[in-house]
C-alpha cells in the first residue's frame, strides 16, 4: 500500500427504493465509534457482507464489485453514461453513505467536490466554511489561514468573502468548493462534474490546478467528466464503468473510444425527450431537434459547404419560470473532441426571452456555410440562463457530412488531413 493511494476490493453499494436514508443512522453511529477509537483514514473500512439478491424485490444495487487501484500522484478519470454508478462511487470513497460490502483502504486525507454547494454550511459565511472544511481535514487554524489568500484569489469571491453562502449563485459556490477542497492539501483529490456548472475560462484553470497538484505536489485526482478532451489531457488512466460495474481500466487512448462506442446510432432520436443521458436541473428541457437544409426540408445527410439549419425545441418544465434562455450546440468528432461550438449568446448577442406561462421555445441555428469534411460528427446540447444549468445532453444528435462544393474548385483535403473546413485564398507575390 506505501505507493498506492486507494484501493478498493470487492465494493457493492445497495439502495432499498422508495426509501430514503434507510442505514443512515447505523452508518453515522459506526464512523463515529471508529473516529472515537483514533482510527485513521488509511483504516479498512468495511461493512458487513449483505447477500439480498435484488431479483424482483425493492432492492437495487448501484454498485457490483468494484475493485482498483490509484497510485500516488496519479490522476484517474472516471467515465461512462448518467446511471453507471460514477457519483455512487466518489460518493461511498468520500464516505457520504458507506458501501453494503467490500473494503476500501485510503492512505491520506480526501477533499472532494461532489454537487454544488457540497461541504458548505448554507447559514455560514464563505470565510467560515474555508475553515470549517479545514478544520474537518484535521488542520489548525493558523495552517488554514496561511492557505486563505490563495483560496479567496483562486475563487474570485473575495468581494463577498463574509457573506452567507446561502446567498451564493451555482457558480460561485463551485469555484469556492473546488478552490478549498485544492488548496487545503488533501492527498487524494475528488471532483465530479459539478466543474461544468463553472465558465470556461475557470474550468481550464481548475484542469491546470488538478494537473498541478498531481504532478508537482503528488497528490491523488480522482475525476470524473463526460468531457473526453479534458479526460484525455488530464488523466493517466481512466476508468470505464457500466451499469454499477467496472466494465475496463487502462490507457486514456483505449478506454475512450469504448466509452463514445456505447453510443449507438440506435440511440440517437428526434424526440428528446427520450434521451435519459442528460443532466442539469430540469427547468427547461429539450425536446426535440431536426436537420434542415435552407427550405425547412429535413435532411438525412449535408454537404460541405451548405447552408443547413438545426431546429431545436425546448419545453418550460417548471411553470414558474421565466427569463433569458443561453443555447448551444457543440459539434464533436469520433474521439468527443470539440470542432465548434454555437451559441445565441455569442452570435445573437443576447440570450432568448421565456416569458410567464410560455410552454415552448423553438429556435433555429443557422450555419451558412457548413464547414465540416465528410464524415459522421455528433453534437452535444446544453440551455442555462448563464447561472443555473437546465439541461445537458450528451450526443443529443449526429450529422453524416458528404464531400460538397465548399471551395470553388470542388476539392477537399483528405479527412484525415483536415475536418474542419476554412476559406482561404493564395495569392503568388
Amino acid at each position: 500500500m506505501s505507493d498506492l493511494a486507494l484501493k478498493v476490493e470487492g465494493l457493492y453499494k445497495q439502495y432499498r427504493l422508495g426509501v430514503i436514508g434507510a442505514d443512515t443512522l447505523k452508518e453515522d453511529i459506526k464512523l463515529t465509534l471508529a473516529k472515537l477509537r483514533g482510527k485513521s483514514l488509511s483504516d479498512v473500512y468495511k461493512i458487513d457482507g449483505n447477500d439480498r439478491m435484488v431479483g424482483d424485490s425493492e432492492y437495487v444495487w448501484a454498485l457490483q464489485d468494484i475493485n482498483f487501484e490509484v497510485k500516488k500522484g496519479e490522476i484517474l478519470g472516471i467515465i461512462g453514461k448518467n446511471g453507471a454508478g460514477k457519483s455512487t462511487l466518489l460518493k461511498v470513497l468520500s464516505k457520504v453513505t458507506g458501501p453494503t460490502r467490500g473494503s476500501i483502504k485510503v492512505n491520506g486525507r480526501i477533499a472532494s467536490l461532489l454537487e454544488v454547494g457540497t461541504g458548505m454550511h448554507p447559514e455560514l459565511t464563505g470565510r467560515e466554511n474555508i475553515f470549517l472544511n479545514g478544520a474537518i481535514l484535521g488542520m489548525t487554524k493558523k495552517e488554514i489561514k496561511t492557505k486563505l489568500d490563495e483560496i479567496v484569489e483562486f475563487s474570485g469571491i473575495g468581494k463577498y468573502l463574509d457573506t452567507p453562502v446561502k446567498r451564493y449563485s451555482s457558480g460561485m459556490k463551485v469555484r469556492l468548493g473546488f478552490a478549498v477542497a485544492a488548496h487545503l492539501d488533501p492527498e487524494i483529490l475528488i471532483v465530479d462534474e459539478v466543474l461544468a456548472v463553472g465558465d470556461a475560462e475557470f474550468q481550464k484553470r481548475c484542469i491546470g490546478k488538478m494537473n498541478d497538484v498531481s504532478k508537482n505536489e503528488g497528490r491523488t485526482v480522482l475525476f470524473v467528466s463526460h468531457n473526453m478532451a479534458s479526460i484525455m489531457e488530464l488523466c493517466d488512466r481512466a476508468l470505464l464503468m457500466q451499469d454499477g460495474q467496472v466494465h475496463s481500466t487502462g490507457k486514456v487512448s483505449d478506454i475512450i473510444p469504448l466509452y463514445l462506442s456505447a453510443f449507438k446510432a440506435e440511440e440517437i432520436t428526434s424526440d428528446l425527450l427520450k434521451i435519459k443521458t442528460r443532466t442539469g436541473n430540469g427547468k427547461v428541457k429539450f425536446s426535440k431537434v431536426e436537420l434542415l437544409d435552407s427550405l425547412d426540408n429535413e435532411i438525412d445527410f449535408a454537404l460541405s459547404g451548405q447552408t443547413i439549419k438545426i431546429r431545436l425545441a425546448c419545453e418550460i418544465i417548471d411553470p414558474s419560470f421565466f427569463g433569458r434562455l443561453h443555447l448551444s450546440i457543440k459539434f464533436v468528432d469520433e474521439n468527443d473532441i470539440t470542432l465548434f461550438h454555437l451559441s445565441n449568446s455569442v452570435s445573437n448577442g443576447n440570450e432568448f426571452e421565456v416569458d410567464k406561462d410560455q410552454s415552448l421555445l423553438i429556435a433555429d441555428c443557422e450555419i451558412d456555410k457548413l464547414p465540416l469534411n465528410s464524415g459522421l460528427y455528433k453534437f452535444h446540447l446544453f440551455v442555462s440562463n448563464l447561472q443555473e444549468v437546465f439541461d445537458e445532453i450528451i450526443f443529443a444528435g449526429e450529422l453524416k457530412v458528404e464531400g460538397g462544393n465548399f471551395f470553388p474548385t470542388g476539392k477537399l483535403p483528405s479527412p484525415q488531413i483536415s475536418k474542419i473546413l476554412v476559406g482561404n485564398t493564395w495569392k503568388l507575390l
